[in-house]
Order: structure tokens, then C-alpha cells, then sequence
């Protein structure tokens, strides 16, 4: 028998969460009336800017314009104008929120101002990297300004090549930018501008030392903005060396779960029914777009294959693939040439795919915070989602 419960948002128990000594998962607990002791940014946000009105160069409205953005998010109402003014930002978001353009769209237009300027842009993990790259040159189009990624999976030689050609944004993760360093490709010393994105992904990760090490050889003169769901413990020992000059700290956290997404439990007696109850479900029609989390490399590689083998059109990213089938497998899943993506939770991490009807936990998420991370894959901009938990 497989007993489903659905839990709404309306009441219900907060939980044991335990994350590294705190918030632990328990399905039967985390899905109903879970909240956030930080200030939560109200669901009908009204903007106190429009694009047209940021004081930025004509020619970013313009791109602006072509990618029919008309009315800021929150993070980028409140972000855009304080680091115009050449503040330190400490932004407190969600994934989501659209803090890539709340960062891009002012140093852009600082660098069309004096194209001196260097900017360092730190990211945990590949996808994030080629995500924001994907985004600079969107919004950057005309404007004669170029950027190197810096990532691993790729080659180092090619890299080493695009950053000789002194490009005004460099964009990495951690590891393969220090390589670069290490091999005075990279001369942090003249980048006056570092953004930090998902700081506590990195720190969740083990990139701490690595981050800790770039951001010394960075200038002291700099403008630093740093960008992380939330700010504690180590994450703070990051901030402290990072900021210099009184941060305006911006928080707008959207809860943390998003209101429509609707979250159910699945309980399995043992795995031969727990893959045919994943069957069952992915032949439905109302699975239009399904993202799968599994907890391992092979496990998700192998869960892939299964489905395949059963007719779905489905493929996995995780850390064993090489960096080029990981993009050619997202761009499969954003154009719908695949429906069913599986993922490790590193190799998903920061990924913004619209339109996933369902998010499945196949495999059970260690800690609360993976499980609110996973479950924001769905339900974004006003659709609604559904979030399915695997339980024994």
C-alpha cells in the first residue's frame, strides 16, 4: 500500500530541524505552517522604482527594454540604487529572486562610466558561474564590455587565453579561479569590485578556505557585495573579512516555503515499489515538467537511465558529467526537449528553470534547509507547484 499525505500551509507543527547540529529533516513534520523568524517581504510587493527611472546609461535601459523587464523585484528595488552609490551590500535572498541583475545592472553601468574597472564575480558552482555569464551577455549586448569564465570542467588553457585578453568581468568558482591565480593568470590585485554570490552555498560546500584566500588578495579599496540566503555561522566569518565600509544590509527573504507550492508525502514500504510508484506518477499528464533530486552521482545516474529505458524523456546532472553535457542536459530541460531532469542538490544549486510543474524528492534531503532549496525549484513567478517526499 502507499499512503500519501498532503499538508497544507495552514497550521500544523514546525518540526525537529537539525542542520550541522540545528535543523534536521523529518518529512512527517516540515510541511505545514513552516515560517521565517526573519522579516518576511510581503507576497503584493510594490516597487518604489521603475528600470526606466534607475538613474543608469540609456543603452542598459535599452536591453533592459529587449528583455521585457518592466518593474524591478524586490531585491532589485532596494539593491540597484544603494550600490549605484558605491555602497557595500549585504543582500539577504532567496535563490529566485532575481539578485543577478540586482548586482549586473549597477556594476554595468559603473564599468560604462570607466571601463577601468575590474569585477570579480564568485560563484559555488558551475551552472551558477555560466548562469550569470549567460545573463551579462544578455544585458550587456552593444555595450563593448566582455567577461571570462573561469570554471572547472573546461580547459585551462582556453581560460588562461580569455583572461589575457583582459576582459572587463571574471566570472568563477572558487577552486579553478585560484588555479588561474596560482598560475598568474589571474591578478586579483586591480579588481575593484567582487561580488560574492551564494555565500552559504560555498561555505556548505567546503569552499570556505578558498574563499577566504581570494578575497586577501583582493584590494582593500574595492566595492563588495555579498549575496546569501542566510547569514550564520561560518557564513559570518566570510562577511567579516569581506565588507569594509559600513554594508547596507538588504533582506528580503520570501519565506521559507513559497505559498503555492503544494507539498505532499509518499509512503513506500521498500525500493521495488518505490520506483514504480515514480513510474506511476511521471505517466501522468499533469507532470508536465518534473524536476527529480536524489541523493548521490550514481544513484541519479541511474535513476536516469531507468526512466529512459521506460520511454520517459528524461537525463541527470551530477558531478561525474563532464561540464558540456551538464549545460547541453539544462538547455534539453529549458527548451522541453527533455521533460524530467535528475539532480544531485550541488549540481542544482542557483539553477533558475521556469515552468516545474513538480519537484520529487526521490531520495530524502539531509537537512531542512536542502528541502527549502529543492522545493523553490517549483511554484515561482505567481505558478503554482508541487512538491512530492519519498518516505519509508
Amino acid at each position: 500500500m502507499y499512503n500519501r499525505s498532503k499538508y497544507g500551509f495552514r497550521g500544523g507543527s514546525r518540526g525537529n530541524f537539525h542542520k550541522r547540529g540545528g535543523r534536521s529533516f523529518d518529512p512527517t513534520h516540515t510541511i505545514s505552517n513552516l515560517k521565517t523568524t526573519e522579516t518576511v517581504a510581503k507576497l503584493e510587493y510594490v516597487s518604489q522604482n521603475t528600470f526606466d527611472n534607475f538613474r543608469i546609461d540609456d543603452r542598459l535601459k535599452r536591453n533592459i527594454s529587449y528583455r521585457n523587464y518592466k518593474n524591478p523585484t524586490p531585491i532589485q528595488d532596494q539593491s540597484i540604487p544603494e550600490i549605484l552609490k558605491g555602497k557595500d551590500l549585504i543582500g539577504i535572498a532567496n535563490t529566485g529572486t532575481g539578485k543577478t541583475l540586482a548586482f549586473l545592472i549597477p556594476i554595468l553601468d559603473k564599468m560604462l562610466k570607466n571601463r577601468n574597472e575590474k569585477v570579480l564575480i564568485v560563484a559555488p558552482t558551475r551552472e551558477l558561474a555560466k548562469q550569470i555569464q549567460d545573463e551579462f551577455f544578455s544585458i550587456s549586448r552593444g555595450l563593448g564590455l566582455y567577461s571570462a569564465l573561469a570554471i572547472g570542467g573546461e580547459n585551462m588553457n582556453r581560460q588562461r587565453q580569455d583572461l589575457n585578453r583582459n576582459p572587463n568581468f571574471v566570472i568563477g568558482t572558487p577552486g579553478r579561479l585560484l588555479d588561474h591565480v596560482n598560475t598568474r593568470a589571474l591578478n586579483l590585485s586591480n579588481f575593484t569590485n567582487v561580488v560574492l554570490d551564494e555565500a552559504d552555498h560555498m561555505v556548505d560546500i567546503g569552499f570556505l578556505p578558498d574563499v577566504k584566500k581570494l578575497v586577501s588578495l583582493l584590494p582593500k579599496n574595492r566595492q563588495s557585495l555579498f549575496f546569501s540566503a542566510t547569514i550564520d555561522g561560518k557564513v559570518k566569518e566570510v562577511l567579516k573579512q569581506f565588507v569594509n565600509n559600513d554594508p547596507v544590509t538588504i533582506s528580503v527573504k520570501t519565506g521559507d516555503t513559497a505559498e503555492n507550492v503544494s507539498q505532499e508525502v509518499i509512503k513506500i514500504d521498500h525500493q521495488g515499489q518505490k520506483i514504480n510508484k515514480l513510474f506511476e506518477l511521471l505517466s501522468k499528464n499533469e507532470f508536465e515538467k518534473v524536476l527529480i533530486f536524489g541523493r548521490t552521482k550514481h544513484g541519479v545516474q541511474k535513476l536516469s537511465n531507468e526512466l529512459r529505458f521506460k520511454g520517459f524523456k528524461a537525463d541527470a546532472i551530477h558531478g561525474n558529467k563532464r561540464q558540456n553535457q551538464r549545460i547541453k542536459t539544462l538547455e534539453n530541460f529549458k527548451s522541453n526537449r527533455i521533460n524530467i531532469l535528475i539532480a544531485t542538490d550541488v549540481a542544482s544549486r542557483g539553477l533558475d528553470i521556469p515552468n516545474v510543474s513538480h519537484v520529487i524528492n526521490y531520495d530524502q534531503p539531509n537537512d531542512y534547509d536542502t528541502y527549502i532549496h529543492r522545493i523553490g525549484r517549483t511554484g515561482r513567478a505567481d505558478k503554482k507547484g508541487i512538491a512530492i517526499t519519498f518516505t519509508s
